[in-house]
Formats: structure tokens, C-alpha cells, sequence
């Protein structure tokens, strides 16, 4: 037997419309290359993207076309957002720090039929222009005024794209499953896979994401999303705040600067700001050298990489800042766990609760999680047992676009493989411990190459560090540090690896230490293990 209740579809326009509804006074604030500081409406948001969805219409779109976009946090790109999706249109979010030929790939394998993009773009899409022929045209997201000069076929102006249509829409009565946008990954091997959404899962992740034990968000709630629009969907930021009416203060190009975000989150009264690490460091060192405290910020959701301890104590301690770490990825639209607190644990020390804190964060519904053996056997969640860590749930997803299960990601039974290995604690706490491809197996014993990282970057004079397996003729492999200093600190090899005895197991510590003026990185910030790999494979290791 059935229940009897109203069968609604989840759609990415409902939160749009509630949004405009109830919370149409709330700003949004940004910062662009043409207004250091927008503001406006949510109402005069929603109706702007109405306006979006009749031009759309009126270039002849037709339902599940894919309409990209390259574009910082700023207001035109959240209209896109809603604009594009909720009129059945897939909004592709392209990352503009991926490399070219990885640009023409994603945009050729997405078939995106228009490109809107930020001004300052402009020049990454003229060299690549003659390679992506699919295109039909490009939509500059600026006004007349700012309008740049360009070799680029079929060019618009988004905001005279706009005056020109009606902020009157009906938005489509889409099949939940519908798809709505696009992000591909920006892994360090092969192509660059593409992972669908679909409105049922957006809004259910939206709505997990609002939840008191992931970003406990509310219309009382100024956010800052410095996580990117054009990578996982800034986690699920952009739909989380219209609805429940949280001010919304968008970065512009200044994601990256450690005053100007100072300066925003003061301003502007923000209470919640989400990033990752590299993000928050220079933040943190911009108060340090500026003599700033943080007194409006309550907390920070940082995930994208490992959150060194020191940092969660840092905003903590200095700040009075609640800093919860997160763990997910674009296959997971993104959001897998949330560190907080968990009811029976306030009795911890200080230090008991840094130690916690640094771990991945707990479980949240709508994501199941297990570890396996090599035999796929589960292990148990004693917080010692590693393995290969999998998910399944409502906003994960179930294959790559145009793959057709060709990328061997999902077990017989429907999970999702992650690739990290992870341990569980009984409370339910995961920690990642290594990516599967990154374990380094010394005398036949795991060593965690992020918790020998993590501890590093407690030392004053280590600016960002990684840990690496290498070759050993008698252990098989055994850990290199690879560091780069800090800008006016210095630190021998000895002294680095001294600051390890008592952290970690002695037979974890590095053998050896190297010192680089930098390392590499994906296009989304993450270390390029493989390349540093590349880098030492030849490495003799000293007496």
C-alpha cells in the first residue's frame, strides 16, 4: 500500500521561488571586476534569473542542453545557477585553473553549446577558441560599459542579453531526476571525468548541508562561500542559503586574499565562511601580521584538503572561530561528513577535542560509509582497522557522464569506491589516512602519509609540506618529506624530523627530508603526489 501524499518533484527552482518568497529582502553582496560592491535582493536575483531562463529560450535551447560557465563568486554566476537549472538547462561549471587542453576536452566531451564567462577569461577562451567548434557563443558577464575587445565568434553582453527579456517565467515541471548541472573532476591521471547531478539530489544535499551538525545554517546567518561556484557547486552553498535566507557574500576574484577577506568578513557581518586550507593560511597569517581578530566569524567549514590540527587551534584559540572540518568529494555533490561535537563527548580535554577535530568529521544521513579489506570483507569501526573507504546514498553518484560504467568506480553491490583509505571509530568518526595510490607500505606496515603531513605543519617554519613513499632496499619504502619553508623561517632536516618524536610512531617518522621552493598542484589546490613521485623515483636515500 501507498501512501497518500502529494508526489511534488525536488526541483532546483523551488528553492529559487521560496527564496524570493520568503527571504526576498536578504542580500547579496559582491565583489566584481566591475563593482567592488554589488548588492541587491534575493527577489531581484530570482527575477534576473527568470530573465536568464527566457534568453536561454530565446537562443534556442532546448532541455538538457549543456550551458557552461566560467566565472568567479559573484552575483551573475548564482543567477546562472538558477537560471540555467531550473529551467532544465545543465549548468557546467568549469574550473579556470584547469589547464588548456583540459579546458577544450571537458567543453567538447560536456558538448556545451554557449560559454558564459567572466571578463577576465576572456583571453583563456581566445586561445583555446578554434578548438572547441561546438560552441555557438559566448555570453560575457559584464555590461556594455565593460564590454573588452575580443577575437571570439558570437560574442553577447549578459547584461543586455538580460534587459531584453521578461522577468515573467514559468518555471518547467521537470522530473526530479532531471539533470542540472555538471562538474568534472580535476584528477591527476587521465581524462577529467563528469559527474551529473540532478535536482532530487541538489536539493537533498542542500538540504542535509542547512542541518546543525553540518553548517547549522539559518537566516540568521551572514556565509561566505570561498569555495568556488565553479568547483562541486561551492558545496552545495549557493542552494543551501536561499533556502533558508542567509546573507550571501560572494568573493569576487579576491578569493584568494587574505585582506580583502578580513575586510569582507568584518564588513559584511559574516558568521559562517567555507574554504579550503590554503584559503584560510593566508587569512590567518594577513590577522597575525595585521594585529586582526575575527570577531564576527562563528565558525568555518573547511574541507578540500587535510586540516592541520594547528589550524583548527589556531581559530580557535585566536579567534574564538568554531573551525569544523569536512570531507567529500565532486562525486558526492560533495558533502560525506562534518566534524562536530558529538553529544557524551564535551567531557574531552582540550586537547582530546583538537585530536577530534582533526579527524574527517561523523557521518551524515544521507551518506552510508563502510571500509573493506582487499577482499571487499568490511572491517570494523574500532578506529584502528584501515581500508578502502566507500559510499553510497541519494546525492552520490552512480556513473561518470558518457562512461556507461567504463571507469570501474562502483562495486557489484552499488558503492561507491573513494579511493582514500580510512579508519572509523566507534563514535562513528572517520579519519582518512592516505589515498589508495598514496599509501606507503614500509616492512609490510601502513604508514599515514596525512597524519605525517598534518603534524608538519605544525612547525613554525614549514610553509606546506607533503610525504611521499620512496624505494628503500631494506623496508621496501619508507617516507621523504618534501617542505616547502616558510617565507623568512629556517629549519634543518634534523630539526624537522626531531619535531616528530613523541607525535607519531618513531618507525613513522621520515627517513629523510628534502626541501622545494614549491610543490605542484591540481587545478582545485591538491598535491600532485604523482609528479613528486615522478620527481624523487631516482632518490638515493643518505647514510
Amino acid at each position: 500500500m501507498l501512501g497518500l501524499m502529494m508526489n511534488t518533484p525536488l526541483l532546483i527552482s523551488s528553492i529559487a521561488e521560496h527564496g524570493a518568497n520568503y527571504h526576498g529582502d536578504r542580500e547579496i553582496v559582491s565583489v566584481t571586476v566591475d563593482n567592488p560592491r554589488h548588492r541587491y535582493t534575493y527577489r531581484e536575483c530570482v527575477a534576473r534569473s527568470r530573465q536568464l531562463a527566457n534568453a536561454l529560450a530565446s537562443l534556442g535551447a532546448n532541455t538538457g542542453d549543456r550551458i557552461a560557465t566560467l566565472a568567479w563568486n559573484d552575483y551573475r554566476h548564482i543567477e546562472a545557477y538558477y537560471g540555467i537549472s531550473g529551467a532544465g538547462y545543465v549548468c557546467h561549471t568549469i574550473n579556470p585553473r584547469l589547464f588548456p587542453e583540459q579546458l577544450v576536452f571537458i567543453i567538447n566531451h560536456a558538448e556545451d553549446r554557449w560559454v558564459f564567462t567572466d571578463v577576465m577569461f576572456v583571453p583563456l577562451l581566445e586561445a583555446i577558441a578554434d578548438k572547441i567548434p561546438n560552441v555557438e557563443g559566448f555570453v560575457i558577464m559584464t555590461d556594455e560599459q565593460h564590454m573588452p575587445e575580443t577575437t571570439l565568434k558570437n560574442v553577447m553582453c549578459y547584461e543586455t542579453l538580460l534587459a531584453n527579456e521578461s522577468s515573467e517565467f514559468e518555471w518547467p515541471d521537470l522530473d526530479e531526476r532531471s539533470a542540472s548541472a555538471l562538474c568534472y573532476t580535476s584528477g591527476t591521471t587521465g581524462d577529467p571525468k563528469g559527474v551529473l547531478y540532478d535536482h532530487r539530489s541538489t536539493v537533498l544535499h542542500a538540504y542535509a548541508a542547512v542541518t546543525p551538525d553540518v553548517m547549522a545554517m539559518s537566516s540568521r546567518d551572514s556565509v561566505l562561500p570561498v569555495v568556488p561556484l565553479f568547483h562541486v557547486n561551492a558545496w552545495g552553498v549557493p542552494y543551501a542559503t536561499l533556502m533558508v535566507g542567509a546573507k550571501l557574500v560572494m568573493p569576487g576574484p579576491k578569493m584568494g586574499d587574505g585582506e580583502a577577506l578580513c575586510e569582507l568578513l568584518d564588513s559584511e557581518d559574516v558568521t559562517l565562511a567555507l574554504g579550503v586550507p590554503t584559503v584560510w593560511l593566508a587569512l590567518l597569517q594577513y590577522c597575525q601580521s595585521a594585529g586582526k581578530r575575527l570577531d564576527k566569524l562563528q565558525r568555518t567549514v573547511i574541507g578540500g584538503a587535510a586540516v592541520p590540527r594547528s589550524m583548527i587551534q589556531e581559530f580557535r584559540d585566536q579567534h574564538g572561530v568554531e573551525a569544523r572540518q569536512g570531507w567529500g568529494m565532486t562525486e558526492m555533490s560533495p558533502l560525506g561528513v562534518v566534524n562536530t561535537l558529538k553529544a557524551g563527548l564535551e567531557g574531552l580535554s582540550d586537547d582530546e577535542q583538537l585530536d577530534l577535530a582533526a579527524k574527517a568529521g561523523r557521518g551524515i544521513y544521507g551518506c552510508e560509509m563502510r571500509i573493506v579489506n582487499d577482499e571487499g570483507e568490511q572491517l570494523p569501526w574500532d578506529g584502528e582497522a584501515y581500508g578502502a573507504l566507500q559510499v553510497r546514498g541519494p546525492w552520490i553518484c552512480s556513473d561518470y557522464f558518457k562512461l556507461e560504467g567504463a571507469a570501474g568506480s562502483h562495486t557489484d553491490d552499488g558503492w561507491f569506491d573513494t579511493g582514500d583509505v580510512a579508519t572509523i571509530d566507534p563514535e562513528g568518526y572517520m579519519a582518512i589516512t592516505d589515498r589508495t595510490k598514496d599509501v606507503i607500505k614500509s616492512g609490510g606496515e601502513w604508514i599515514s602519509s596525512i597524519e605525517l603531513e598534518n603534524t608538519i605543519m605544525a612547525h613554525s617554519a614549514v610553509a606546506e609540506a607533503a610525504v611521499i613513499g620512496v624505494a628503500h632496499p631494506k623496508w621496501t619504502e619508507r617516507p621523504l618529506l618534501v617542505v616547502v619553508k616558510a617565507e623568512g623561517q629556517d629549519a634543518s632536516a634534523e630539526e624537522l624530523l626531531k619535531f616528530y618524536e613523541g607525535k607519531v610512531a618513531n618507525w613513522w617518522i621520515p627517513t629523510d627530508v628534502e626541501f622545494v621552493e614549491e610543490l605542484p598542484h591540481t587545478a582545485t589546490g591538491k598535491v600532485k603526489k604523482i609528479e613528486l613521485r615522478q620527481q624523487f623515483k631516482d632518490y638515493e636515500w643518505s647514510a
